[in-house]
């Protein structure tokens, strides 16, 4: 229904889908290789003898009809636009590269070429039942993880030995793969909003851990802030309460129809008022979905764009402080007609690690 509604609004003929991501999400394909291309209401799959078997279980239930062509997809995908009689060509202009854009000229002289720009990204932004239930198990799995990994932080120990924990155990979990490269920056590293983990020991002080995983196909993203050791400053506690007060303050306030600029502001101006904004240099946060970071931008920098119901935004203030530490705390947040629901469940309490 929604590529017809596309197709209708484009005003084309056929849409090509070359874009992995957007493959698996209108067919339901996971391998590697693998090209959709929709004609009017007949919906096509091609990809290669490796994938056959997979293809036949995954994409034919979506109602695509799999082609095993083994020597050249462009030149089916031609055959079947001249077969056809294809005037009009939708096409994912911001994945196609050069060289690809020369093969469909030589492949397909016939056709004009209509731009999709993010209509994609914009469909994929609005989250299905299905989705948001596999979204909610991936959180789950994160937050298990971080459970099972918070026994094994100390004082002398690695980031990257948490890191690669914390990763196992969300593998052993049921996820395929971390959502990115895990973040476990220690004292005066968590001043560094992507302090990726290093081989540097966890000292006392703040202990940031941004992390999350894959679950078929989605992604989960989560923060959560520790201090490390027995003796936290005034200076600790204050922002730590203020980066709390932001997050859980910028979520109160979710509900569709609200501007993502209006909900930036929320904790923005908040943060501001406490007399840390210039510590808080990003966006307030983003969607997830197939990728870590999807539609909608949730920033000062994005005025025209609104929250809609069945969107899953992250919400992750942070306050930095170069030489002294950070804090960020990060939840994932369902956006509803008019409320919210918060997916993430760890406590956020000022937590001490012995």
């Amino acid at each position: 229904m929604k590529l017809k509604e596309l197709m209708k609004e484009k005003n084309v003929e056929a849409v090509l889908i070359t874009n992995l991501l957007n493959v698996r999400y209108f067919t339901g394909f996971t391998g590697t290789t693998g090209t959709a291309l929709v004609i009017g209401d007949k919906k096509f799959f091609i990809t290669d003898f490796r994938y056959v078997s997979q293809g036949k279980e995954q994409v034919e239930k979506h109602g695509f009809e799999l082609i095993c062509e083994n020597i050249s997809t462009m030149k089916k995908i031609g055959e079947l636009l001249r077969e056809f009689n294809i005037k009009k060509l939708a096409i994912e202009n911001q994945n196609v590269t050069l060289d690809q854009f020369k093969l469909f000229e030589e492949n397909f002289p016939q056709v004009e070429y209509i731009y999709l720009d993010d209509s994609f990204t914009k469909i994929r932004e609005i989250k299905s039942e299905e989705e948001i239930e596999i979204i909610k198990k991936s959180i789950k799995i994160a937050e298990k993880a971080l459970e099972l990994t918070l026994p094994k932080i100390k004082i002398g120990v690695k980031e990257s030995e948490i890191a690669a924990e914390l990763e196992y155990q969300m593998r052993k979990l049921g996820a395929s793969k971390p959502s990115f490269d895990l973040i476990v920056a220690s004292n005066e590293r968590s001043a560094l909003p992507h302090g990726v983990a290093s081989d540097k020991e966890i000292e006392e002080g703040f202990l940031t851990i941004d992390y999350g995983c894959f679950y078929k196909g989605y992604a989960s993203d989560i923060t959560r802030t520790f201090y490390v050791g027995d003796n936290p400053t005034e200076k600790h506690l204050e922002i730590y309460n203020i980066v709390k007060e932001a997050n859980e303050r910028a979520i109160r306030a979710i509900k569709a129809g609200m501007s993502v600029h209006e909900l930036d502001a929320v904790a923005r101006d908040f943060i501001k008022e406490k007399g840390y904004g210039e510590y808080f240099g990003h966006g307030l946060g983003h969607g997830i979905g197939l990728q870590i970071h999807e539609y909608p931008g949730v920033s000062f920098k994005a005025e025209n764009k609104v929250l809609k119901e069945g969107m899953i935004i992250t919400i992750e203030p942070g306050i930095y402080l170069p030489g002294f530490g950070g804090v960020r705390i990060e939840d994932d947040v369902l956006v509803k007609k008019d409320s919210y629901e918060k997916l993430t469940s760890l406590k956020k309490s000022f937590e001490k690690i012995k």
